[in-house]
C-alpha cells in the first residue's frame, strides 16, 4: 500500500495564504508608536482598535467556517482576503480613533477568513490521519514565517514611508495571496439539507460536551497572551529596555534602536516558533494532546514570570523571545487536532472556529488592557502578570479533557 505524502499542493497553498496574512497581522504592534505620535492618542485608543480586531476575528472565525462548508472554502478565502484589503485601504485614511476601531472589524474577518480556522480546516480533511498533526503543524508554522519578516518588514517601510502607505502595500499583498487558490482543492462538500442537520447535530453534541468547554476555556489565555505580546511588545521594548551597545552584536547587525529591537524580537519569535510549532506537531502523533498542552502553558507561565522579575536588558529580550517563540503557535495544531480527533474532521472549521472565539476573546482582553493598564499606571507590569495568572489557569483545565473520538475517523 502506497503512503500517503505528506508535502502536498494543498499544504503548500495554504502555508502561501497563512505566512502572508500572518505577515501583515504581526506588524501592527509596530505601528502603535507612529500612529500615536502622529495624533497625539492615547495608548487605549489604538489598543482597542486592535482588540476589536482580535474580537472580529474570533466572531468571525465560526462564520467563516460554516461559509467554507456550506458554500466551498475558495468562496470564504476570497470573502476573506477582500474584507482584509479593503480593512487596510480604508484604515489608512482614518484619523481619529473611533474610525480605526470601526475598520478594525473588516480586518477581522479578513483575518478569520484568510487565517487558521479555514485553512487548517482545508489541511486537516485533505491529509491521511497518519499526517495530520504533522501537516497542521506544517501550516501552523507557516503563519509563524509570515511573523519571522512581517514586523521588521513593517519597521523597514516605515522607514521610507508612510503609516498609510505601507498599510496599501499590505492591503495588495493580501489580494496576490489569492494567486494560490487554484491548488486548495478539498474534499467535495455534502447537500445543503445534510450539511445543516449533520452539522447541528455535531455542533449539539459538542456544545453538551464538558470536554469541548474545557477546549474552549484552555484556549483564552493562549489568546491573551500572544495578541498582548504582538500589539504590546515592541512598545514595551522600546521604552523599557536598557540600552543597546554600541560595540554589541547587535549593533554589528544593525539594530542600534530599542524600537528596531522592538520589531526584531517578534521576529526571533516567529523563528522560534516555527520549530516549536513543527515539534509539536511531530509530538502530537505520538503522546497525549492534552498533556503536551499543559506543558506549554506552564512553560509561557514561568517564561512570563522569570521575564518580568528580571532586569530588561537587550539580552533578557532576545532570551524571552526564544523561549515563547518555541511555544508561541504550538498550541494550534494540538488544539485543532484534539478537536478533530474527538469531534471528526467534517465540521472541524466550524467547530474549530468555536473553540478560537475563546482565544480571541483573550486576545481582545490581552490587547485592551495592555494599552489601558498602560494609560492608568504608566506600564505593562499589572497586566503581565494577569497573563501569568491565566497561563497557569489554562494550564490547569487541560488535565480533565477526556481526549477519545466521539464519532468513527475516517480512514
Amino acid at each position: 500500500m502506497t503512503k500517503a505524502p505528506l508535502i502536498t499542493p494543498v499544504l503548500i497553498a495554504g502555508c502561501v495564504i497563512l505566512m502572508f496574512s500572518f505577515a501583515v497581522r504581526a506588524s501592527f504592534g509596530v505601528f502603535q508608536i507612529p500612529i500615536e505620535a502622529e495624533f497625539g492618542w492615547l495608548r487605549t485608543d489604538f489598543s482597542l482598535a486592535i482588540a476589536i480586531q482580535n474580537l472580529a476575528w474570533g466572531i468571525g472565525q465560526p462564520l467563516f467556517g460554516a461559509m467554507a462548508e456550506r458554500f466551498g472554502d475558495r468562496r470564504a478565502i476570497i470573502t476573506g482576503a477582500i474584507l482584509y484589503a479593503a480593512g487596510l485601504v480604508i484604515s489608512s485614511y482614518a484619523i481619529t480613533p473611533g474610525e480605526h476601531q470601526l475598520l478594525n472589524i473588516l480586518i477581522g474577518f479578513g483575518i478569520a477568513g484568510t487565517g487558521f480556522g479555514v485553512i487548517l480546516a482545508i489541511v486537516g480533511r485533505a491529509t491521511s490521519p497518519e499526517n495530520r498533526s504533522m501537516s497542521l503543524g506544517i501550516a501552523t508554522a507557516a503563519g509563524s514565517a509570515g511573523q519571522v519578516f512581517g514586523a521588521p518588514t513593517a519597521e523597514w517601510l516605515l522607514q521610507s514611508y508612510s503609516w498609510q502607505t505601507v498599510f496599501v502595500i499590505f492591503a495588495v499583498v493580501i489580494l496576490l495571496t489569492l494567486f494560490a487558490l487554484p491548488f486548495l482543492r478539498s474534499p467535495k462538500l455534502a447537500s445543503k439539507v445534510e450539511l445543516e442537520e449533520s452539522l447541528g447535530t455535531v455542533l449539539i453534541r459538542a456544545f453538551k460536551d464538558p470536554t469541548y468547554t474545557l477546549i474552549f476555556l484552555g484556549f483564552f489565555s493562549c489568546g491573551y497572551q500572544l495578541a498582548f505580546i504582538t500589539a504590546h511588545f515592541p512598545a514595551f521594548v522600546t521604552e523599557l529596555c536598557g540600552p543597546i551597545d554600541p560595540g554589541g552584536m547587535l549593533a554589528g547587525i544593525g539594530v542600534t534602536t530599542t524600537s528596531a529591537l522592538g520589531a526584531v524580537s517578534i521576529a526571533v519569535i516567529g523563528i522560534f516558533n516555527i520549530a516549536g510549532t513543527l515539534y509539536a506537531g511531530w509530538l502530537g502523533k505520538r503522546y497525549t494532546k492534552k498533556y503536551l498542552l499543559f506543558g506549554i502553558y506552564v512553560g509561557r507561565t514561568i517564561a512570563a514570570a522569570v521575564f518580568i522579575l528580571l532586569p530588561i536588558t537587550p539580552t533578557s529580550v532576545l532570551i524571552f523571545s526564544a523561549v515563547m517563540g518555541s511555544l508561541w503557535l504550538a498550541t494550534v495544531p494540538l488544539t485543532s487536532g484534539l478537536v478533530a480527533h474527538i469531534y471528526g474532521i467534517r465540521y472541524m472549521g466550524t467547530l474549530y472556529g468555536f473553540v478560537f472565539l475563546s482565544h480571541q476573546i483573550g486576545g481582545f482582553l490581552g490587547v485592551w488592557l495592555g494599552g489601558r493598564m498602560y494609560d492608568l499606571n504608566g506600564d505593562y507590569t499589572l497586566v503581565w502578570w494577569i497573563g501569568v495568572g491565566v497561563g497557569a489557569f489554562s494550564a490547569l483545565v487541560h488535565l480533565p479533557i477526556r481526549e477519545r473520538p466521539m464519532v468513527v475517523q475516517a480512514a
